[in-house]
């Protein structure tokens, strides 16, 4: 089964940044997703290269378009080929196949009536490349609120008008052809408000695809066409991949895509994409990223310092897709460390140093009881809610499924109690440790498969501690299903997959990593540089050091790396966790501690700290906590924990 899938193709006038990132890689997730379900999955992205801006920029740099136009692209495919994006066909506009075919359909909608020669005044927005039909002399554009130009010229026009009822019938009879459904009603009023005619070619402009004369092809009738010129054998006419199954584009874009490009296929008696999917704008400091503001976030500093696996997870755990979604560095870090971390990491980490440990490395056999349990029912109803939210592309609703069960897991373990069971003589004992190390582990395999899509790379390096020899791409998650880990198969070598980040530092190098690529673009696209940002304002204030002490002093006190096995919120107040944190002794230390407004119980589990081992009980609310976890304290007295980037046993003493 074909599954054939685009992005946008992105203008040249701008060089890459996240926004367009996070359009490839939804793309990118959405071509594992479909693999993994038997598809032969096929992505079409590259770039937008005609059009007056062009000619401008490249005139401004001294610069033909063609050179400057591949300058930028060379630009884009470096940034898709450094994070990875597994993308089957590149295409830029202004290769000889994309001419071709842009010839080809003009002449099909005119052979069949739709395209005409006729005259146009009118106001022009240079910067989006379209008439603006309600705007006069004088005015901005309304889209973008730049100024417009009167502009007198004979074109090419295309029978847009004619195609009014056309289209409604078709978003009737099609429901799910726009996405999501808020997209799809404003398309609708559009369309019910009435079509005009629409100019297709310019005799003003010169670098564009000629298609008669003088005339060159208008950027959107030449731009819309890459996605069947990227799949088309001209010589023979045949495009076995076409219709496209899925166009993702950004919301502003979307009346280009749902209500010119069907036209365009209707005129030409060509079948009409499967679905159109618009995903919303990320925001930087709570405003849309923009060039003119300054508030561009690029993809290379970040991904230099959190690694491109934090920013996948953080696009698709952290934002409705289809939905506007916020970007920042403090909750990019945040997410990594408190859920790849301090979850998946962690529940891998300790499943697999147990199994090494109290069964030399070799998977144990569960008994017939672990698959009835709600541990295994768990796992069945998540694998279902995930699946299912994932094929509606609800990503962030897919993997908060996956992180019920992998809290499950956690709740599991500290109930089981491994580190205690092993150490208990007896038959049904042991079968008790077996079933508790097993179960940890499946989960550990079930959740690897269903986030493969979303985040490839730790998840095969799981597989891979998991001892699984099959690629998790080659896995079919029809199959998917509770008890498919092989009893006696040993596990692999065990490492770090998702090392802690010390945030504040990881935020400051992404800051100065982005004023350098700002710098680097801005020289390559013959910009200057914008004077540099104010410093950032302090994360806190900074104590003054105290009176010194000996180092006998110190010594006295007890400070040991702890493992949070069960936290939960003390009832009747806000502000304090009651935790059970191993810290290598045979029972688990009670702490309570002051974290509340800042770490979820569910955060802390598995998550490492240092405790204060020595100091005197105290009870807070009726429970008596034996040990202080330490925190660096910020203004306004939130508290931010130690921790290590490293991994460190339980148990280990600070010196």
């Amino acid at each position: 089964m074909k599954y054939y899938l685009t992005t946008p193709i992105y203008y040249v006038n701008a060089a890459p940044h996240i926004g367009h990132t996070y359009s490839t890689l939804a793309a990118d997730v959405i071509k594992r997703l479909k693999r993994m379900q038997g598809f032969d999955a096929v992505l079409t992205t590259g770039t937008d290269e005609h059009g007056q801006k062009v000619e401008r920029s490249a005139a401004a740099m001294g610069l033909a378009p063609l050179e400057f136009a591949t300058i930028v692209s060379n630009e884009y495919r470096k940034v898709w080929d450094q994070i990875g994006i597994q993308y089957d066909n590149f295409i830029r506009t202004t290769e000889p196949r994309h001419h071709e075919t842009v010839r080809w359909l003009f002449e099909r909608c005119r052979e069949r009536g739709y395209v005409y020669k006729g005259s146009y005044t009118g106001q022009y927005c240079v910067h989006d490349e379209f008439y603006v039909n309600e705007a006069g002399p004088g005015d901005n554009c309304p889209t973008c609120g730049r100024p417009t130009e009167t502009v007198t010229e004979e074109n090419y026009f295309f029978k847009l008008s004619a195609f009014q009822e056309r289209l409604l019938k078709h978003y009737e009879d099609n429901p799910d052809f726009i996405q999501p459904e808020a997209r799809r009603n404003e398309v609708v009023s559009f369309v019910r408000g009435g079509l005009q005619d629409l100019s297709i070619s310019r005799t003003s402009i010169k670098w564009g695809i000629p298609v008669e004369g003088d005339h060159v092809a208008y950027v959107w009738f030449d731009a819309l066409i890459n996605y069947i010129s990227a799949i088309r054998d001209n010589a023979t006419g045949e495009m076995p991949l076409w219709p496209a199954d899925l166009h993702l584009v950004g919301k502003e874009i979307l009346r280009f895509h749902a209500v010119f490009w069907p036209a365009f296929l209707m005129a030409a008696d060509l079948p009409l994409p499967k679905k159109v999917f618009a995903h919303g704008l990320l925001q930087f400091q709570n405003d849309k990223m923009s060039k003119s503001k300054g508030n561009i976030v690029r993809t290379g500093p970040v991904c230099e310092v959190v690694g491109i696996e934090a920013l996948r997870y953080f696009f698709f755990r952290e934002i409705v897709f289809g939905q506007d979604g916020g970007f920042s560095y403090d909750a990019l870090v945040g997410r990594y460390n408190a859920e790849l971390a301090n979850g998946l990491g962690n529940l891998g980490s300790r499943t697999l140093t147990m199994i090494k440990q109290y069964r030399n490395g070799v998977l144990p056999a569960p008994s017939d009881a672990l698959a009835a349990s709600p541990l295994a029912e768990t796992a069945r109803v998540a694998i279902e809610s995930a699946l299912k939210a994932f094929d509606g592309f609800e990503f962030s609703r897919g993997m908060e499924a996956v992180w019920g069960m992998l809290s499950a897991a956690d709740k599991f373990i500290v109930e089981q109690a491994p580190w205690k069971l092993a150490k208990a003589p007896g038959d049904e004992v042991r079968q008790q440790l077996d079933d508790a190390l097993y179960g940890s582990a499946e989960i550990l395999r079930i959740a690897i498969h269903l986030l493969h899509p979303v985040i490839p790379e730790s998840t095969e390096k799981i597989r891979e501690q998991l001892g699984i020899a099959e690629p998790l791409a080659n896995s079919k998650l029809v199959n998917l299903a509770w008890g498919q880990l092989v009893p006696g198969q040993s596990i692999g070598q065990i490492g770090p997959v998702f090392p802690r980040i010390d945030a504040i530092p990881a935020i400051e190098r992404m800051k100065a990593l982005e004023e350098v690529e700002t710098a680097r673009q801005n020289k390559l696209l013959g910009r200057e540089t914008p004077a540099p940002a104010a410093e950032p304002e302090a994360v806190g204030t900074v104590a003054p050091p105290s009176e010194k002490i000996e180092a006998d002093d110190f010594f006295k006190v007890d400070l040991r790396v702890g493992q949070v096995l069960f936290a939960e919120r003390v009832k009747g107040a806000d502000k304090l966790l009651h935790m059970k944190v191993d810290i290598g002794e045979p029972e688990p230390r009670t702490i309570v501690a002051g974290i509340a407004l800042v770490y979820k119980p569910d955060e802390m589990v598995g998550r490492k700290v240092v405790i204060v081992a020595n100091l005197q009980p105290r009870k807070l609310r009726g429970i008596e906590s034996n040990g202080m976890i330490v925190a660096a304290s910020l203004e306004g007295g939130k508290p931010v924990l130690a921790g290590f980037l490293e991994e460190i046993a339980v148990g280990a003493r600070l010196k």
